[in-house]
């Protein structure tokens, strides 16, 4: 239920907290803030990433990170000192997305990472926090040994991020996914949990 100041209070728990953001699961009582945060932020993630802007989209969107057994699917809300106010945001506001997609298990137990922080939420280090929370998921309960992220090499925010996470560089593959009407080339970045640990 919106507050005043047009933001939600958490409607499920959180699965992990930092001292500024937190992650929980989506909701159906996220749509309209999802889609609201995906439509202002247009400009940031073009040509990159495509988020649901319209609520079916998102109905679709979350129907298929809750089914599909090979992803995990985290929403980004901002923790908010005092009950409410944070800077830019009161708590539990959206602030982005992490997913981890194309989970394998067996000898291989690795995941593809598919992650946005919104236009009011970047540049302020949340999505640096969030993705060592999700880290913590994945080389904990989820059980994986390696993450991995697929970058275009025009994308030097992407970049950073993993960079500081202490993801290394593993190579190039062209023409890897159809993103925007045509095959973008990608940087494979990954990290293990052994190289986690240690930094």
């Amino acid at each position: 239920m919106p507050d005043p100041n047009g933001h939600r209070s958490p409607t499920a728990p959180y699965l992990a907290e930092g001292p500024r953001t937190a992650l929980r699961r989506f909701t159906e009582a996220d749509a309209a803030e999802f889609t609201a945060r995906a439509r202002e932020s247009r400009t940031l993630h073009h040509p990159w990433l495509f988020p649901p802007e319209r609520a079916a989209a998102y109905a679709a969107y979350t129907e298929t990170l809750a089914r599909d057994p090979a992803r995990e699917g985290f929403l980004i809300v901002e923790r908010g000192e005092g009950g409410g106010s944070g800077e830019g945001g009161a708590d539990g506001a959206i602030a982005g997305f992490i997913n981890i997609n194309n989970i394998v298990l067996g000898g291989f137990r690795c995941g593809a990472l598919g992650y946005g922080a919104f236009a009011h939420a970047a540049g302020r280090g949340l999505m640096g926090e969030a993705l060592g929370l999700v880290m913590g998921l994945a080389f904990g309960p989820l059980g994986l040994h390696r993450l991995e992220a697929n970058i275009q090499p025009g994308n030097a925010a992407s970049i950073a991020l993993v960079r500081r996470a202490g993801f290394r560089l593993e190579g190039f593959s062209p023409d890897f996914l159809h993103i925007d009407g045509a095959w973008r080339d990608h940087e494979r970045w990954a990290i293990t949990a052994p190289a986690a640990e240690a930094a």
